[in-house]
Formats: structure tokens, C-alpha cells, sequence
């Protein structure tokens, strides 16, 4: 065994009425890619919180290599200059400044007094070329997309980190070519002798490349496992606590699709001046239809100009036979729910409660001059609480305390709460666990059944595969084909995406 680089005993941490972590111990050795695993608000994020200052705890001890005594760092920056450096699953940068000035801020180099941007843009290529990237480190940040974005925020972490790496869900937003690029770095940097910590709710991605695998459970350590001993069903047993895998039991043949014939949503000719090109789609009542393609492919831009957040610049949108204004609002009051793809930018607002997360959509529905009674509100909210087992302390703890997959939760609720006849999920179990997951595909079938009808955006094949009666291909901002029945194959699907043949 190499040398342990974090040992963490016995760590207690309460936030209001929630016990988050209950006496878990942890340790990271040199040389390892050590998986860090659970269910959504088992306690993963609060524990790497507390070993980098973004949170106190209670009770226990943090012992890091190179130090004597036990130590607490009560801050990210403390924590960083012991060592440790963290990118998180949102990514935290400043969209406003150069992608350089994102890799030095507050560490920029000096001459003479005055930062020195010739070394910053110098050392800044540097720093991106050793993760595979070449872009203009003089661009602001935000004019590039959310996975090169992700791959700075990495290419800063591993700058400044002498010995441990924390990765939060850092593939979340990356494309397999991109993910393949990151576990090559991971494997150079475990190498060389760094620890890295790794999140993921992907399990084929942890089973690729970690050495170790730590579950925790409702913030309990359940076990620590070498991942070449332990079998997949045998850890997704340890993070449920269930011995069966949920969904396996899925199946898009449980859907029992209306026989009505007038779709829901009619789009024909729809496209974006410099975007999402012309595309026909029919949805109907009690389908689930899906959207397929890689990233930046146009999913997303079909999703929200039917929805009308993005207003059309040719074509036409019937909703129920009706043609309506290009107004978010009036596709809510028309029966359209939208749940987009990024829950912290689009989704929750962080500083509202539970309670008034749920019924704000209800609310705008209805209109100022029908405000719903707190009581009203509490009923509604309870009722979406109860039915999608969602995980807080009371209705009225802000969202932003909440784990992502119970965040995800309340954004549907949000939407169930306004009883749409199409609910348009974008990526809706992104960077959620596993038994959360299985809840979301279930949902959307039993809502299928019940006769809505859920337009479903996935970067998981298999995923869809699951939940889709159909499923439309996107491919350069393109719906380039649409597959059902026997077609409904991986082979079939990344055929379509690629622009080639399915094998046999």
C-alpha cells in the first residue's frame, strides 16, 4: 500500500435537520483513482466539502501527507495551498474573463510589480496542451461551450495541486472523445503519484479507469472495495441498499400509447437563423419520444424552440391543432413543460425554498390576479414531496441545501405540478445517481401510460433505448432520421448519429 495522502476518521456533519455525515472515514493513497460513490445526498459532496474548507464539520479528524498533527482547512484557499484542489460538477469559473485569466486568477506571476501576460498566455497554452487542448487562451471564457469550459477548470485544478486532485462529476458535460482525453491525464497524473478522488455516477467510466471504490449511504460509509474484486451488481446493491438492479426492470414496452391521432405538439418546417435547421416532429398523447445525438448536435435548440424559449424564425408549431404566439408562457398555459438541461443556470432558484420552487410555474399559470393561498401552496408542494420522495428537511429549507438529484426532483415537480400534456426533459438525469435515475425513467413511463406525452433528450443510448417508442436523430443541427420498432437499437442509433450504416 503506498503512502496514505488523506485519512479521514470518524467525520460528523449536520446541516438543519439532516444528519449528512454520520462518523464516515475515508483515505486516499499515492499513485490511486479512488471512486467515490452513492446515491444523491449519500454524503459524496459534503465529504470532499469538508476535506476543502467549502464546509466545517463537527467531530473527527483530517490527516493530509507532509503534516504531523491532524489539521482544518477552513477554506477552499487554505486547502489548495495544502494541496488539495477541487473542480466541481458546475463548473465555477469566471465566464467574463480570458480562459488565461481563468487559469492564474489570483496566482498571476509578477515583474517588476505588474502581472506579466506574456508568461500567463504562455504558460496558460502549456497548461492546455498537456490535457489535449488548443484553443485561444485570450477568449473569454463563456464564448466557449460548457465541455471546453469543464477541461479549463480541470487544466487550473491540476496546476495548482501538488498532490491530491477532486473531481466532482467532471464528465458530466464531455464527449466521449473529450472523456477518453481527461482518463488519460488521470492515468499520467495517478503515475506520477497524485491521489485523485473521482465522482461519478457513471459506472462504466468508473469500472474504466479507478483502482478504488469507497459507497456511501444516506452519509454512512457502507465499504471500501478494490474495484477488480467487486462486481457491478454487487456495488449498485452497496449504493441502493436494494439487492436488485432497478433498472434492469425497466422497459419502454410498458408504455400503452394513446389512440388519439391529433398530436400534441405538430412542428413542421421549424428552424433558427444560424442554428437548428428545419425539422418536422409530431408528438403524441401517451409516447415517449426521444432526441439522440452527440453534443451541440441540436437537441437542446429543437427542445426550446418547441417550447418557445427560443422563438422560430420559419416554420410552424401547432399545439393541439393551435397555432400560438412564440411566448414561453403561452406554451405553459397550453399544456408545454419544460425541465432544461442546466438545472443550476435554468432550473432551480437557489435562494426560494422547496415550497416556492414547486409552485412557481403553477403560479405564473394562473396569473397575478389568482394567487394561491399558502395553504394552497403547502398542499400542492406536499403532495409532489411525498409522490417524488423528495429528500429535505421541510418544505421550506432553501433548494440550494439540497443534493442535484432531489434538486432535479423539485424542478419536475415544478412542472407535474402544472399538469402538462407534454413534459420536455433535457437531460434529466445528468449527474444523478443511479437509484434516482431509475425513478425519473419509471416516471416518464408511468406518465406515458396516464396519456401525457414526454419528449426525452439523453446522451445515454441506453437510457433511451429504456424509456423511447421513438427516437429522432440530431446530427449538426439536424434531425437527420427517426427510428422505431426494430430500429430501436444502439447499433441502429450511433449509425444515424455517425452518419454511416448499423452493423449487423
Amino acid at each position: 500500500m503506498a503512502k496514505p495522502l488523506v485519512t479521514m476518521t470518524g467525520i460528523n456533519k449536520h446541516f438543519p435537520g439532516v444528519l449528512a455525515l454520520d462518523g464516515v472515514d475515508f483515505q486516499l493513497v499515492a499513485g490511486e483513482i479512488h471512486a467515490l460513490m452513492g446515491e444523491n445526498g449519500a454524503g459524496k459532496s459534503t465529504l470532499v466539502k469538508v476535506l476543502t474548507g467549502a464546509e466545517a464539520f463537527e467531530s473527527g479528524q483530517i490527516k493530509l501527507d507532509g503534516f504531523d498533527a491532524p489539521i482544518i482547512n477552513h477554506s477552499p484557499q487554505e486547502a489548495q495551498e495544502r494541496g488539495l484542489a477541487t473542480v466541481y460538477q458546475e463548473v465555477n469559473l469566471a465566464p467574463n474573463l480570458s480562459v488565461a485569466e481563468n487559469l492564474f486568477v489570483a496566482r498571476q506571476p509578477r515583474r517588476l510589480g505588474l502581472v506579466n501576460w506574456r508568461a500567463i498566455h504562455r504558460r496558460a497554452e502549456a497548461i492546455l496542451a498537456g490535457i489535449g487542448l488548443d484553443i485561444d487562451v485570450d477568449k473569454p471564457l463563456e464564448s466557449y461551450p460548457i465541455a471546453v469550459q469543464q477541461m479549463v477548470a480541470i487544466g487550473r485544478a491540476i496546476d495548482v495541486s501538488a498532490k491530491v486532485l477532486i473531481l466532482d462529476e467532471p464528465t458530466s458535460s464531455l464527449n466521449d472523445q473529450e472523456v477518453a482525453n481527461l482518463f488519460a491525464l488521470m492515468r499520467r497524473l495517478r503515475d506520477q503519484g497524485l491521489g485523485i478522488i473521482f465522482i461519478s455516477h457513471f459506472l462504466e467510466q468508473v469500472y474504466e479507469v479507478c483502482d478504488r471504490i469507497t459507497v456511501l449511504r444516506n452519509g454512512r460509509l457502507v465499504g471500501q472495495y478494490d474495484v477488480a474484486h467487486l462486481a457491478r451488481r454487487e456495488l449498485v446493491s452497496a449504493m441502493l441498499g436494494r439487492s436488485f438492479d432497478d433498472l434492469a426492470a425497466l422497459s419502454r414496452s410498458d408504455q400503452d400509447q394513446s389512440n388519439d391521432t391529433t398530436p400534441v405538439v405538430r412542428a413542421r418546417g421549424l428552424a433558427v437563423r444560424g442554428g437548428v435547421k428545419p425539422f418536422d416532429l409530431d408528438i403524441m398523447p401517451g409516447e415517449v419520444v426521444g432526441l439522440a445525438g452527440l453534443l451541440g448536435s441540436g437537441r437542446t435548440q429543437v427542445a426550446r424552440v418547441i417550447f418557445a424559449a427560443d422563438p422560430a424564425d420559419q416554420g410552424t408549431r401547432l399545439i393541439n391543432n393551435r397555432q400560438l404566439p412564440d411566448r414561453p408562457l403561452d406554451s405553459v398555459r397550453a399544456g408545454l413543460a419544460f425541465c432544461p438541461e442546466s438545472r443550476k443556470d435554468e432550473g432551480v432558484i437557489g435562494e426560494l425554498s422547496v415550497r416556492e420552487n414547486i409552485v412557481v410555474a403553477q403560479q405564473s399559470k394562473l396569473g397575478a390576479f389568482h394567487l394561491m393561498s399558502h395553504a394552497e401552496q403547502v398542499e400542492l408542494a406536499q403532495h409532489y414531496i411525498d409522490l417524488l420522495q423528495i429528500k429535505c428537511a421541510s418544505m421550506e429549507t432553501p433548494i440550494k441545501q439540497l443534493s442535484g438529484g432531489n434538486q432535479q426532483k423539485v424542478i419536475l415537480a415544478r412542472w407535474l405540478a402544472t399538469h402538462p400534456e407534454l413534459l420536455i426533459l433535457d437531460e434529466p438525469t445528468r449527474g444523478i445517481d443511479i437509484g434516482t435515475k431509475a425513478e425519473i425513467q419509471r416516471l416518464c413511463l408511468e406518465l406515458a401510460d396516464q396519456g401525457m406525452a414526454v419528449l426525452f433528450i439523453s446522451s445515454e443510448i441506453d437510457e433511451m433505448l429504456r424509456t423511447c417508442s421513438r427516437i429522432g436523430v440530431m446530427r449538426d443541427l439536424e434531425k437527420v432520421g427517426e427510428l422505431t420498432g426494430d430500429q430501436l437499437n444502439s447499433s441502429a442509433i450511433m449509425a444515424a448519429i455517425a452518419g454511416g450504416e448499423a452493423d449487423d
